[in-house]
């Protein structure tokens, strides 16, 4: 019997490293690319619409967009505009939905006209007398709306002398700042729209794995391959976080910080949580856990820490919400965690073939609650074998508060009853 996997939404004809969802229009966008080595893989960015149908999860691609020799690597979203991470450059593009336009269709020659090609559509994929496939398709393809991509710009922010790469982007909650990492050490800012640069400054020794900034603007978070994770105010130092004072069983060099991202908490308008997860740095035949820590986001402290399995965990993820946390590991599992007390909740085992490298949750907007369907968490992820998968978990059963203490009640007289009967005067 094989392994367990989510159900698949797309593939595509390279490997994917990054995917996002922009909230008013509901599309998903995934891109990745095979770079620019002459492979014959081609770099691009495609465009799908989500739907529900029947209580299940399907795509339609909408437009690619190829980006010649520059794969993808890492995308964030202001609006219509994406800013992505292409070797040593961050490009902005800019997108625009249209309603498709209906094409003129000539008059059959039997006469039938439109009735004629209606019949046709109503077959089941003709592909003979030069038709090029089914009708169906065909029509789909024409009410589908249209998508448009034009540059915008790019700045270069990544001066690695070797091999550079922008390993990581993502704007302010404003959309005032766009903040990239890269592979030396740099953080860069700059302000949006202008792509002036407001300023830049070296935050690790090594390469950056991830970036993420308050949403008052206020803190950069940074994390390094230098075993450091750094709070920043401006370009100064601000304070370096130690997730594991109070666990004298790992040592300075065990673990090195992966991932971090800040979220809000639910029914706590002024509370800010951060999220962080560490990986081990060697990797050995019997590999000890992860782990997730949760900080308090304004004084910078550990709340929580546990650990979350002996799988790498390559990427993170947090609900619009700050509910839910969505993890990826190099060997393709997928797993989503209560933000709250750091408890999974779902897990598949080597859903993809190959490392997860991005994850994303279904924005909390009109346009993705039409296709979250009877779910209470919906989480995309994408992987190098190319797919493009969709991890759902159902709206877990309550009962309300008032019904809970009414059957407490009702245990504690019949409890009372049972004691009078069986000791008379107990009352």
């Amino acid at each position: 019997m094989g392994k367990r996997r989510a159900p698949e939404l797309y593939r595509a004809p390279f490997p994917l490293y990054t995917v996002r969802v922009e909230p008013r229009s509901g599309l998903i966008l995934t891109a990745g690319g095979g770079g620019a080595s002459k492979t014959g893989i081609k770099n691009g960015l495609h465009f799908l619409s989500l739907d529900l149908v029947g209580g299940v999860h399907s795509t339609t691609l909408l437009h690619t967009h190829e980006t010649d020799t520059r794969a993808t690597m890492c995308m964030c979203l202001a609006g219509d505009v994406i800013a992505a991470g292409q070797d040593a450059n961050c490009s902005l593009m800019r997108f625009s939905q249209h309603a498709a336009k209906q094409a003129k269709k000539p008059a059959a020659k039997d006469g039938t006209g439109a009735r004629g090609a209606a019949r046709k559509r109503g077959g089941k994929g003709q592909n003979g007398d030069g038709g090029g496939g089914g009708g169906d398709v065909a029509q789909m393809k024409e009410d589908s709306p249209q998508v448009l991509v034009e540059d915008v710009g790019a700045v270069q922010a990544d001066l690695s002398p070797q091999d550079p790469c922008v390993k990581c982007v993502c704007f302010s909650s404003d959309l005032t700042l766009l903040l990239s990492g890269g592979a030396d050490g740099f953080v860069r800012v700059w302000e949006f729209p202008s792509l002036k640069e407001k300023f830049s400054f070296r935050a690790h020794k090594d390469e950056l794995e991830d970036i993420d900034i308050s949403p008052d603007n206020k803190h950069i978070v940074t994390v390094g391959r230098d075993f450091e994770c750094s709070v920043w105010s401006g370009d100064q130092l601000a304070v370096g976080l130690c997730w594991h004072e109070n666990m004298p069983q790992i040592t300075e060099k065990m673990y090195r910080y992966k991932s971090c991202r800040f979220a809000k908490v639910e029914d706590q308008k002024d509370a800010l949580r951060l999220y962080t997860v560490q990986i081990p740095h060697k990797r050995d035949r019997r590999p000890p856990p992860c782990y997730i820590t949760k900080w308090d986001g304004l004084a910078f402290l550990p709340l929580l820490t546990k650990p979350c399995g002996n799988e790498v965990i390559s990427c993170l993820a947090v609900s619009d919400s700050g509910t839910f946390l969505g993890l990826g590991t190099v060997t393709g599992s997928v797993a989503i965690y209560i933000a709250f007390s750091l408890q999974k909740l779902y897990y598949i085992q080597e859903s993809h073939g190959i490392v997860v490298t991005d994850v994303t949750f279904l924005p909390d907007a009109p346009k993705s609650a039409a296709v979250k369907g009877n779910n209470e968490v919906v989480l995309l992820s994408v992987a190098v074998d190319s797919r493009c998968q969709v991890h759902a978990v159902s709206n877990r059963r309550s009962f309300p508060l008032w019904l809970v203490l009414f059957f407490c009640g009702l245990m504690v007289v019949g409890v009372v009853l049972l004691l009078q009967s069986l000791f008379p005067g107990f009352i």
